[in-house]
């Protein structure tokens, strides 16, 4: 995404390229978590699975700023390292989403007649059915871990992409250039490749930066369920289920870090998906 001449000139009081200290807490929030994740190997103080028995609950001190896990396990190591996963996963699974969402829905606006008919059908009928129960029987057949979940979880999402990408690529669709293409004798297909899918890529990414926040949820619930991330991972949700025991000992810690994590991060996404996605659609 190329960046507008005006965006370089000083901002004006009153303009709409000034952040509100919302978005540019939130975004520097969420750098500070990316800026974790790649480097949590040089910053962590201790490995995400070293075991120390003796150090099990231990509260927030010198040694361990965020205390450990019923294991021994350095609390801050663990959060670190599982950034990567909580941040990576979503990420992977929303590109799956939009691979077959925006093709699904392309190829529905762009056709009409039965092939609308049929992807309409088909995606109301996913509506129909809980995301998570059928990401929950897709593990099932498949088996529980990461890779499944987000491949599950990108089949469930597909609909909500492709409908919204449905809606965009019908007013696309009817613009100028559309049929000044066509009278130069251009197929459908090269059309919806080389010039309306790039002009939907402002508004999609927009839609997917804010669907961000609600992925990385899903993933952590499955993962808190058991269905997601197995241990020894580190990753945010199963973290949060491990944490869960202690609770009962008095140590709160375990379980409220990576829960945090997940608060903060999702928040903060929501927030600079809703900015992101105003200021993209607005430059269309």
């Amino acid at each position: 995404m190329s960046v507008s001449a005006p965006a370089l000139a000083p901002s004006r009081p009153g303009s709409s390229s000034r952040r509100p200290p919302s978005v540019m807490i939130a975004g520097a929030l969420l750098a500070l978590v990316v800026l974790a994740a790649v480097l949590a190997p040089l910053i962590a103080p201790y490995a995400p699975d070293d075991i120390d028995l003796s150090a099990s609950l231990v509260g927030t001190g010198g040694e361990h700023l965020l205390g450990t896990d019923s294991s021994g396990q350095d609390l801050l190591s663990r959060v670190l390292y599982g950034a990567r996963t909580s941040l990576i996963a979503p990420v992977l699974l929303l590109a799956i989403a939009a691979l077959l969402g925006v093709a699904l829905g392309t190829l529905a606006a762009w056709r009409g007649g039965w092939a609308d008919t049929v992807v309409s059908r088909l995606t109301d009928v996913m509506y129909a059915f809980p995301g998570l129960l059928f990401t929950v029987l897709i593990i099932a057949v498949f088996g529980a871990g990461m890779t499944t979940s987000v491949l599950a979880l990108g089949l469930a999402y597909t609909p909500t992409v492709a409908k919204y990408t449905r809606s965009v690529a019908l007013a696309e669709r009817r613009k100028p250039y559309v049929d000044a293409y066509r009278v130069q004798g251009m197929g459908g297909v090269r059309i919806c490749a080389r010039h309306l899918v790039p002009n939907l890529g402002r508004s999609v990414l927009g839609y997917l930066v804010v669907l961000f926040g609600e992925a990385l949820m899903s993933l952590a619930t499955l993962s808190y369920l058991g269905f997601g991330a197995q241990p020894p991972s580190s990753d945010w949700g199963l973290m949060v289920q491990e944490g869960q025991a202690a609770v009962v000992q008095g140590a709160l810690l375990p379980a409220m870090v990576p829960g945090v994590a997940i608060a903060l991060v999702v928040v903060s996404f929501n927030v600079v998906g809703v900015w992101a996605a105003d200021r993209l659609d607005s430059g269309r």
